[in-house]
């Protein structure tokens, strides 16, 4: 009982850090709001099982290094041991002092040196135990702050773009940082501090009982009713609280929604609007705190009260029982400095623990995206692709996404034969990019098969066949590092003859050179030192580099101006030289020159063919070249 009090009694720090720091160790507000939810249906015993689990999972990623937290658990408890000792000895100092009038001096000197030097000898193990302890805790937190935040990089970047396109990476980020700082704090302050501190309450108080069994009990009744009273201030605050995290949840929202769109908010002149909507919740905020707050003033008042009640009561009763010779002087001195030791250790593992309540949304959070598997997992027996040809089949392909709605694809079949190239049209929401994505694998079809020279895809691993494809997007996808390490991203052992051709084959040799630093130039974030054609002759360079038989073009010249397009297409027509080439297009006169054409319309293939066979057919895709290119449209057949 007196644990499940202390349990209870551990959650009082939350209203405390809340009430201190109100957007402080917040993320997104989809994810809080989410978490407050869901702990907002669990009560009692439910919810401290959910935090059981979750930091018995925070020990368990220790990993082999639990032995050496066992050995931590030892040295913490030979710590508190002799922590435990320093009030003990100092009643036996008091005991002997009472008694020196009847004893010989030298005597007497001769039991205080005594006494005097297992005290020394004790003080001086406990700073070395301290030492040690702090030393091996600092060693372990580091370490597996960095292990688990490596664990939680290279999971995540494993995590296919469907996973990505509905989280966002500050998300990512934010939950990376919180969690591992988390864990972090977890280790070094449990292990350092306060597993000594539980060691104290669970093992040494009760062998108080041995030293005097009348005052023990004192001091455990004493103890007992600190734990609980503060258990009951927070089973009534604990629904306030809730809704009080819920608010502090909204309120960093809020403000991080409006950051994010800052130039609509300065555009559309909302400065006044939303400063007003952050200050409407914040004032919620205090207007629900407040009650919250009453209650923690009474028990902040108790706690800072409870060593100075604790002595006073150990001295009274302890006076009565001395004077009725059932405690000695020196007894009730150890008894007085035990309860000072122990009330004000466990005022430090309540905030501790508090803290821990307070981390549990952001370790769940970082929980939860390890927890995260892929949408299309890698069989275990998954072979090597081989594609020197670069055939594409998609046979009978259909595909609906997991989340609901009806099929994106229906029944799509088409055969890229080795090195040609095979264009994609259709209106917006056709199909057209969704079967790219299949072809990378990012989902598997609902039913029927793609396969690259024969080899299904489901049977091939996901690291050789996205090595064997190519990619060039609309935007330039580029690293804040330098334009080499840009192009080597695809192929990290290329020499500088094949990237300096590469470059000169994507014409993008020449302005390279024009840098400052030439290759080691530093482009910026995105590539923001660049211009769009010079970001995109970086990327077809890539992708020459990188080698593939296999290429995709999502809209590669769409936001370029007529000029640049045309330095891009010449680079571009170097790039699909000998290449099965996929071109996804909205602006139909960049695919007159393609091999084939695929028309997708509500996800089916509803006409196949090359540019003027189709255009002569009068069909759907005549119909959107006469709506892009009316006046052009004729010129068009003309000239071939």
């Amino acid at each position: 009982m007196m644990l499940n009090a202390f349990f209870a009694f551990t959650k009082s720090g939350i209203a405390r850090c809340s009430a201190e720091l109100p957007i402080f160790g917040h993320t997104c507000p989809s994810t809080l709001t989410h978490w407050q939810a869901k702990t907002a249906r669990l009560h009692g015993d439910e919810f401290d099982m959910r935090f059981l689990r979750v930091y018995g999972r925070v020990l368990g990623l220790l990993g082999r290094d639990i032995r050496v937290a066992g050995f931590l658990a030892f040295a913490n408890l030979i710590v508190a041991g002799l922590q435990f000792l320093d009030p003990v000895l100092f009643g036996h100092v008091v005991n002997l002092l009472s008694r020196s009038g009847t004893m010989e001096p030298a005597t007497m000197w001769h039991e205080a040196a005594v006494l005097l030097g297992i005290w020394v000898g004790i003080g001086l193990a406990g700073i070395l135990g301290n030492i040690f302890v702090s030393l091996q805790t600092e060693r372990l937190a580091h370490k597996h702050r960095i292990t688990s935040m490596g664990k939680y990089f290279q999971h995540v970047l494993a995590l296919p773009l469907s996973f990505h396109g509905n989280t966002h990476s500050g998300r990512l980020i934010k939950q990376m940082l919180a969690g591992t700082d988390g864990l972090f704090g977890t280790w070094l302050v449990f292990f350092r501090d306060q597993l000594s501190t539980i060691l104290s309450a669970a093992v040494l108080l009760p062998l108080t009982l041995f030293l005097n069994w009348r005052l023990s009990l004192v001091l455990i009744a004493l103890v007992a009713i600190f734990l609980m009273f503060t258990a009951i201030v927070v089973r009534k605050t604990e629904t306030a609280q809730r809704r009080v995290e819920g608010l502090n949840s909204s309120l960093a929202g809020t403000a991080q929604d409006a950051l994010a769109n800052v130039m609509v908010v300065q555009s559309f002149t909302r400065l006044s609007a939303e400063g007003r909507l952050f200050g409407d919740i914040a004032n919620q905020v205090i207007r629900h705190q407040f009650p919250v707050l009453n209650w923690w003033a009474l028990v902040n008042v108790m706690t800072r009260a409870s060593s100075t009640l604790a002595v006073i009561t150990i001295v009274v009763v302890g006076t009565w029982l001395h004077i009725n010779g059932m405690a000695s002087v020196g007894e009730i001195v150890s008894f007085m400095g035990l309860a000072m030791l122990l009330i004000g250790r466990l005022e430090t593992a309540a905030s501790f623990v508090s803290s821990l309540f307070f981390k549990l949304p952001a370790l769940e959070d970082f929980f939860a995206v390890l927890d995260a598997r892929s949408s299309v997992p890698e069989k275990d027996d998954a072979r090597t692709l081989w594609a020197p040809r670069g055939e594409v089949r998609f046979e009978d392909v259909s595909f609906a996404y997991p989340n609901g709605g009806g099929p994106v694809l229906r029944d799509v079949n088409f055969d890229a034969k080795p090195g040609t190239s095979v264009a994609l049209v259709g209106q917006t929401g056709a199909g057209k990019s969704t079967a790219m994505s299949l072809l990378q694998r990012l989902w598997d079809p609902t039913s029927g098969r793609i396969t690259i020279d024969g080899q299904d895809l489901r049977d091939i691993t996901l690291d050789s066949l996205r090595s064997n494809i190519g990619m060039v997007f609309q935007e330039s996808l580029l690293f804040n590092r330098t334009i080499r390490e840009n192009l080597m991203v695809g192929r990290p052992d290329a020499t500088d003859e094949e990237l300096e051709r590469a470059c000169r084959m994507a014409d993008a040799h020449e302005f390279i050179i024009r840098q400052a630093d030439g290759y080691d130039t530093m482009i910026g974030e995105r590539g923001a030192t660049l211009s769009g054609g010079q970001r995109q002759r970086l990327a077809i360079a890539r992708a020459l580099l990188k080698d593939p038989p296999i290429l995709i073009l999502d809209e590669a010249t769409s936001a370029l101006d007529a000029a640049t397009e045309a330095k891009v297409s010449r680079a571009l027509k170097a790039l699909m030289a000998g290449r099965t080439t996929f071109i996804i297009a909205h602006r139909l006169s960049t695919v007159r020159d393609a091999d084939e054409i695929l028309v997708f319309d509500e996800g089916r293939i509803v006409e196949q063919g090359t540019f003027n066979g189709l255009l002569a057919k009068g069909g759907r895709f005549a119909d959107l070249v006469h709506t892009q290119l009316a006046p052009a449209a004729p010129q068009l057949v003309a000239a071939e």
